[in-house]
C-alpha cells in the first residue's frame, strides 16, 4: 500500500447529517450492527469500523483489503485523515472499533483518544480503538494504550491478521504486534515515571520516526518510501535533528539513538 496525501485532506465520509459529508459512491451507508450474510450464503459476524490516518491512499488499500464485507464482515463506515475529523466522524457513526493511526495532524492519535474519552467508556455501546501505525517505538505504543486503546499493531500486518485484531478488539481483547507487547508489559510493570529527555523533546513526532530509520541504517529512499513521504521531506527532517541534537553526521545521530536504546 502506498500513500497519496497528507495533511489537511478532505476525509471520506458516508453519514448523511455531517455537514460537508462525502457523496463517495464507494462508501455505503452504515448498517446496524450485528451479523452479516456472507458471500457462501451464511450467517458470519460484523463489525463496524472506522479508518483514521493521514495518508489517502494508505486507507484506500486497508478498504480493499479489509472492507470486502460479505468477505470479512467488516464494513468501513467512515474514515479521517486529522484529529478533528476522525472526532466528528467517529461521534457520528459509533463504530465498535476504530483503526487509529498515531501520527495525525492536529494532536495525534493520543488527543482522539482524549476527546473520545467519553464514547470509549459508554458501558452500552463503547467505541473500542485498535492503534495501526508505521511506528514502533515504545513511547509510542506506551502512549496510545494508556490513552485507552486497546491495542497496536504495526503497518507490516496481513489483511486477514488485520481482521482478526479487529474482531478481537471488538470483543474486548487486547491486542499487539509480538515485539510490542514487552514494551506494554515493562511499561505497566514498573512503578517509576519515565524520565523526561530533554534533547529528545525537542524532535517532533515525525522527526523521531526519521531518527530511528536513520539509526537503523536506512536510506533515505527507503525511509520515504516507509513513511510515505518525498527524499527531500527526509533530507530536511534528518537536518533538523542534526540541528536541534548538535550531531554532525548520521554516524553521531546513529549513536545518539543507541545510547537512548530507540532503535
Amino acid at each position: 500500500m502506498t500513500s497519496g496525501a497528507g495533511a489537511g485532506e478532505p476525509a471520506a465520509r458516508n453519514t448523511a447529517d455531517i455537514p460537508g459529508a462525502s457523496s463517495d459512491p464507494g462508501v455505503t451507508e452504515p448498517d446496524e450492527p450485528g451479523e452479516s450474510t456472507g458471500a457462501d450464503g451464511g450467517v458470519g459476524r460484523r463489525v463496524r469500523v472506522v479508518l483514521v490516518d493521514d495518508h489517502r491512499m494508505f486507507r484506500t488499500g486497508v478498504q480493499a483489503e479489509i472492507g470486502q464485507t460479505a468477505r470479512t464482515g467488516v464494513e468501513v463506515v467512515g474514515e479521517a485523515a486529522d484529529v478533528d475529523q476522525a472526532v466528528s466522524v467517529i461521534t457520528a457513526t459509533r463504530p465498535e472499533v476504530v483503526l487509529l493511526d498515531v501520527h495525525l495532524p492536529g494532536g495525534g492519535g493520543v488527543e482522539v483518544l482524549r476527546r473520545c474519552s467519553g464514547l470509549m467508556g459508554d458501558t452500552e455501546q463503547p467505541v473500542r480503538f485498535l492503534a495501526l501505525s508505521v511506528s514502533d517505538a515504545a513511547e509510542d505504543v506506551i502512549g496510545v494504550i494508556r490513552g485507552g486503546a486497546r491495542g497496536y499493531v504495526t503497518k507490516t500486518i496481513t489483511g486477514t491478521d488485520l481482521v482478526d485484531s479487529i474482531f478481537r478488539v471488538q470483543d474486548g481483547d487486547a491486542v499487539f504486534s509480538p515485539r510490542l507487547a514487552g514494551f506494554v508489559l515493562d511499561a505497566f510493570a514498573s512503578t517509576d515515571a519515565p524520565p523526561v529527555d530533554e534533547d529528545l523533546d525537542r524532535l517532533t513526532q515525525r522527526e523521531r520516526e526519521v531518527l530511528r530509520l536513520i539509526a537503523r541504517g536506512y536510506a533515505y529512499k527507503e525511509i520515504a518510501k516507509q513513511l510515505f513521504i518525498s527524499v527531500k521531506t527526509v533530507e530536511s527532517h534528518v537536518s533538523a535533528v542534526l540541528r536541534k541534537l548538535q550531531l554532525s553526521n548520521r554516524h553521531e545521530l546513529t549513536r545518539w539513538a543507541t545510547a537512548r536504546r530507540l532503535v
